[in-house]
């Protein structure tokens, strides 16, 4: 078996302030606590020698391994078939209060369900991305490491007849490891928490079948506000919690991954850290959680964003930095863990994110969406974040006619991307909408006078004849799928002469085989060496432009296709290998998110379709 597990052999857990990555193997290889961004406790996916992991897995060679999540919940359960007896690895984390926690617990509870099965665990955890020592005290309930100032305590599940849990091992370096004899029936296990000090208490299988079932009842209940009721529910149910597992409860925000240095090409140097909310990606997912029925999330995100926006100005980049930490702070300085290899050699592996000082003028037109979806909604944004827009309205109406970093990121310097320009044409849009909605005080007129200026720019910049097609950036001719929003935002309609064409561009040039590429990165150099894979959110956004154009059939085909792509429990990376093979941070919201708007989008357009092909009810005689 490799050293480095697919990154697609992957389950996630959390409890709504950080979350762990679960391979097929059993193994917890990316665990960090006590936030989403906080330093790992386990990340071997990253560093097979120096990461750190827990592992459980079936003494013998020779077992084939499958994962589940248990029904509408965030629980995983990893099955291990072996020739002696059939086991199961129970994973999930009881979810945490909306108040900011250093204490969290991860759960394994360890069981035989047919025959009997021997399991050897290792526990071995590197704190502070592997730079910190550690040390190990070992009880009969447990043990404790501890390194500086944090403190991880692991607890044996067992039952009240065992005098001995076959008390873990310590080895040279501090880890620990221990088998586990079962035979049909029992269930035992280990607690891991982070943060409390209090040492190791051992915990009855009844109170760990209690926290199970507290756990799955969270999910369940949560799952069952979804007023969403048409095709391919199952996968927007699992997309919708994997986006409320991405997202940081005491705040509202949402990590665009909750992961950092998953390559976008294995061996190069695209690696990243994702978690981190992105003003961009955390937006779109309002719309796309409204849609479901989530209403408790995206109010949550819409204060997170207001309290963004009133904060004062703190760079040459305008009221809103493109990224913050989860609970705000924009302090997001990268730095390279040097010492570490990268997943399957893909170096350098980076924390931190160097993209945070970046103007990217986009952000504000999908905030300003975000905030008139969820005020169609009944979410209002009150007085003060109503003066907090207009002062966000009165900056882009000074500043968005400049050259700018753009939607992806690119590190070769400032241009003038088209899609920058079609979302400051939306933030003007909806702003003047919520003003006419409310009759609220607003400079209306200098605002319509902005909207009106960057639709004449776009359509005479933007627009290429050559390419027959608006184009990536002014007087270029680099094709670029972020502008199949162009429909979706309503900038121009799905029939208009000049989108048809633009689609078609796109689909002969950046479509392959209903994958779909963000724009070419040897036409339009980036600052970066290597390629990437197709990007799945991009794949979604043409599902949804095919379904506006009302060519639905083909929309229902890229979309069967799409699933095809998910992992084995219903999870999407950031985008798709030449071979198939998900890469990128995983799992991603952007992907998730965009999964949900485009089924709904061609979920509505068939049933319309289905409508219009009914024969008409005849008259009695």
């Amino acid at each position: 078996m490799h050293e480095y597990p697919s990154i697609a052999d992957h389950g996630l857990i959390g409890d709504l302030q950080t979350t762990a990555l679960v391979s097929t193997d059993g193994t917890i290889d990316w665990f960090c606590s006590p936030r989403f961004d906080s330093p790992s406790i386990f990340a071997s996916l990253l560093d097979h020698a120096k990461g750190g992991r827990l592992s459980t897995r079936p003494h013998d060679d020779g077992f084939q391994s499958k994962q589940l999540y248990f029904p509408d919940t965030a629980i995983l359960i990893t099955r291990f078939l072996t020739e002696k007896g059939v086991g199961e690895v129970i994973d999930f984390m009881p979810v945490s209060s909306e108040t900011p926690s250093e204490q969290h617990r991860l759960i394994r509870a360890v069981r035989c369900v047919r025959g009997a099965i021997d399991f050897d665990i290792e526990i071995a955890p590197r704190f502070d991305y592997g730079r910190e020592a550690h040390q190990v005290t070992v009880t009969d309930d447990g043990a404790e490491y501890t390194a500086g100032s944090s403190t991880l305590t692991l607890s044996l599940i067992r039952d009240s007849g065992d005098e001995r849990l076959g008390r873990p091992e310590p080895t040279d370096d501090g880890d620990l490891r221990f088998a586990l004899h079962l035979v049909e029936g029992q269930m035992r296990g280990v607690i891991l928490e982070t943060g409390t000090g209090a040492g190791p208490q051992a915990v009855s299988v009844a109170d760990a079948q209690r926290l199970f079932d507290d756990t799955a009842h969270f999910w369940q209940d949560w799952v069952g506000q979804s007023t969403y009721t048409g095709r391919w529910r199952e996968e927007l149910q699992r997309s919708a919690i994997t986006l409320k597992l991405m997202t940081y409860a005491p705040t509202g925000g949402l990590v665009a991954a909750p992961t950092a240095g998953l390559p976008e090409q294995v061996g190069g140097e695209r690696n990243w850290d994702y978690r981190f909310t992105w003003v961009r990606d955390a937006s779109f997912s309002v719309t796309a959680l409204l849609r479901m029925g989530f209403t408790h999330e995206a109010a949550s995100f819409a204060l997170w964003l207001r309290d963004r926006v009133a904060e004062p100005l703190g760079s040459d980049t305008g009221p809103l930095n493109i990224m913050y930490r989860i609970d705000g702070n924009p302090d997001l300085d990268e730095e390279v863990l040097a010492d570490w290899e990268g997943y399957r050699g893909s170096y350098p592996v980076r924390v931190g994110n160097g993209a945070a000082g970046q103007l990217q003028l986009d952000i504000y037109g999908e905030a300003m969406d975000a905030v008139w979806a969820a005020d169609q909604a009944g979410i209002g944004i009150g007085q003060p974040g109503w003066q907090a827009i207009c002062g966000l309205l009165d900056w882009l109406a000074d500043h968005w006619d400049q050259p700018e970093e753009g939607i992806w990121e690119t590190r070769g310097g400032r241009k003038d991307f088209t899609y920058g320009r079609l979302m400051c044409w939306v933030a003007f849009d909806r702003a003047i909408r919520l003003a006419a909605a409310y009759g609220r005080p607003a400079p209306v007129a200098r605002w319509t006078t902005e909207r009106d200026a960057i639709y004449n720019q776009i359509m005479e910049k933007g627009w290429s004849a050559e390419r027959r097609a608006f184009v990536q950036q002014y007087g270029e001719q680099v094709l670029d799928a972020s502008l199949l929003k162009m429909t979706q935002v309503g900038f121009v309609t799905p029939q208009d002469p000049m989108w048809t064409d633009t689609l078609k561009a796109i689909e002969e040039e950046l479509v392959s085989d209903s994958l779909v590429y963000r724009y070419d990165p040897a036409a339009s150099p980036d600052g970066l060496a290597g390629s990437e894979g197709t990007f799945s959110l991009c794949t979604f956004l043409y599902v949804d432009a095919l379904a506006r154009a009302d060519r639905v059939d083909e929309a229902r085909l890229t979309f069967e296709k799409m699933l095809t792509y998910a992992n084995h429990l219903g999870l999407y990376s950031e985008e798709i290998a030449l071979d198939g093979q998900q890469v990128g941070n995983f799992p991603q919201a952007f992907t998730h998110l965009a999964l949900i708007d485009a089924a709904i989008t061609l979920n509505d357009r068939l049933d319309a379709k289905t409508r219009r092909a009914a024969p008409s009810a005849g008259r009695a005689e």
